[in-house]
């Protein structure tokens, strides 16, 4: 079994939240979030920052942690054990321009009803709607457009 770490961010500007469409290899992947591995010597949270500006081209700040998901996936001759780790984060516009190199065909900000059935994997889905909650709970007590790192 392989032990693999990622980190990602679920990035909210102006309610709407961002998602990459990926498409590798005309084999149909679907909608997802920005994330992807820790490499040596970063933080949890410089990987998800770097992940969102890598994949989407989205300068994203750190609002708070909001969990982690684990999933199991098989490569040839092995399995997968892979955590991911989440953070809520906030943008200052709409820009996004999906990294082509990683089969990002298209990106965008979508309402939270609309990525929710967009998202192909359920972990997604929970995490979407644990961040989301997070964001508007921070909005309604006057916090959301500070900015600043609450965790």
């Amino acid at each position: 079994m392989i032990e693999a770490t990622s980190c990602g961010g679920v990035v909210i500007h102006r309610g709407k939240i961002l998602a990459l469409y990926k498409s590798y290899k005309n084999r149909y992947e679907g909608w997802v979030l920005p994330k992807g591995t820790v490499e040596p010597g970063e933080t949890h949270e410089q990987t998800a920052l770097r992940e969102v500006k890598e994949e989407a081209d989205v300068r994203a700040s750190i609002v708070k942690y909001v969990g982690k998901s684990q999933y199991n996936f098989t490569v040839p001759e092995d399995m997968v054990n892979k955590e991911v780790h989440w953070y809520l984060m906030t943008a200052d516009n709409y820009h996004s321009k999906p990294q082509r190199e990683e089969f990002f065909v298209d990106s965008g900000y979508y309402k939270f009803h609309e990525i929710y059935h967009l998202l192909r994997f359920a972990n997604e889905k929970q995490i979407v709607e644990k961040a989301y909650q997070e964001y508007l709970e921070l909005r309604s007590a006057g916090l959301w457009d500070r900015q600043q790192k609450y965790f």
